[in-house]
């Protein structure tokens, strides 16, 4: 089945704090305007409390969200995929569009080291947003 809809993938290591931050964002601002996934190379065993917290504070619940692997399935699904950290252990299939978004790793950080990772994100996700003809504002 084809769709209008674009489908954004975001993926680092432990699937726990940017890409989860990052899938809030985009979630948040867009919708169902966009499909957003996220997976990790080695997912922890939950989202970083400093990341729930920092997009609590922005008033975006993550605390449903949890840390999963990438699949050769949502690999292939997405249309443009966001690495965000991830190095050689991020999945490269061609013919894909690659975004590489070298951010701080909030891991073990408190929400204070935290926020400005969460606001980084933020904008490369209403950047991302308009690049992929999708008013952030207009929700």
């Amino acid at each position: 089945m084809t769709t209008d809809t674009p489908t954004v993938l975001f993926l680092c290591v432990h699937n726990a704090g940017r890409s989860q931050m990052a899938t809030g964002w985009m979630q948040h601002l867009a919708g169902d305007r966009i499909e957003v996934m996220s997976g990790g190379s080695e997912p922890a065993s939950s989202i970083n409390p400093s990341a729930v917290e920092a997009m609590e504070e922005v008033g975006i619940d993550i605390t449903s969200n949890f840390p999963k692997p990438w699949t050769d399935e949502t690999v292939g699904a997405a249309d443009v995929i966001v690495t965000m950290g991830c190095g050689d252990a991020c999945p490269v299939l061609p013919g894909k569009r690659y975004l590489d978004c070298d951010l701080e790793d909030p891991a073990g950080k408190g929400v204070a080291q935290v926020r400005p990772v969460r606001d980084e994100i933020e904008q490369r996700v209403r950047g991302l947003m308009h690049e992929l003809g999708v008013d952030p504002d207009a929700t």
